[in-house]
């Protein structure tokens, strides 16, 4: 099932499933009891938000061996956890704003994970009855920012940092799907999501041992390699066999004095 959050004409935001080119309501709490209404709304018609309102976003760094090469930095050993804010949290269409304290800000394609069942302390064997669903991330990056700082909440931070979307699956197997980054259409990123140092199963029970975890958490579990610069007026397209594909155009933001 394909869950969205959209809105439709000058309607509030609202929650819905997609079937095929319909969209219907859904009433209820998403991650407790909740019913689909009629499919009626053409898909085409809606503009997409972020499909979930995330209470926090755990990220993993150098998650794929190749990308941690490519910046010189070693494997870790243990899985290494940041955050961003929700404020980054921008949907499907939604433009990047490239900040004017960033010379080079750059795509990172990710798989992500919605959380649907509060837990501490998951063991691996149970961690799939935490999670909700998958999604398409861009863990969006000022790589300049993040080198200067030597920790990540700034270079990672920014408003519209985290485009997610268009939709969350809720059947998905994260085991081998492929991950694919296009900038103007010109291939950046391709790698498998089996290609992971540490599992979507490693990973929740590690974040769990940290911190609670809870419904509409979000969980992005690494980028491969071939990471590059976004420049005004480029459009980044990351997609996921079996999730569909996330499209941002890019675009410079204006310095508010």
């Amino acid at each position: 099932m394909r869950i969205i959050r959209y809105q439709y004409r000058d309607q509030p935001p609202a929650v819905g499933w997609v079937h095929g080119d319909k969209i219907g309501p859904v009433e209820g709490d998403l991650f407790g009891d909740f019913r689909r209404m009629e499919a009626s709304i053409p898909l085409e018609e809606v503009r997409l938000l972020t499909p979930v309102k995330a209470g926090k976003i755990i990220c993993v760094g150098r998650n794929y061996a190749a990308h941690a090469r490519e910046h010189d930095a070693e494997v870790p050993d243990i899985p290494l956890l940041f955050l961003k804010p929700p404020s980054a949290l921008i949907g499907h269409d939604a433009a990047i704003r490239l900040p004017p304290q960033s010379q080079r800000v750059e795509h990172e394609a990710e798989l992500a994970v919605v959380i649907g069942k509060t837990g501490r302390w998951i063991n691996m064997q149970d961690a799939h009855q935490h999670i909700f669903g998958y999604t398409v991330a861009n863990d969006v990056t000022a790589r300049d920012l993040q080198r200067l700082d030597l920790q990540w909440t700034r270079a990672k931070g920014f408003d519209t940092f985290c485009p997610l979307g268009p939709w969350i699956e809720t059947d998905f197997d994260p085991a081998d799907a492929v991950i694919r980054c296009r900038v103007n259409g010109d291939m950046r990123q391709m790698a498998s999501t089996r290609d992971m140092v540490f599992t979507v199963r490693h990973l929740i029970a590690f974040a769990s041992s940290i911190m609670t975890l809870e419904p509409g958490d979000v969980l992005l579990t690494g980028t491969p390699a071939g990471v590059g610069p976004l420049l005004p007026g480029d459009t980044v397209e990351v997609s996921i066999e079996g999730l569909g594909v996330l499209r941002n155009p890019v675009e410079a933001e204006d310095r508010i004095l």
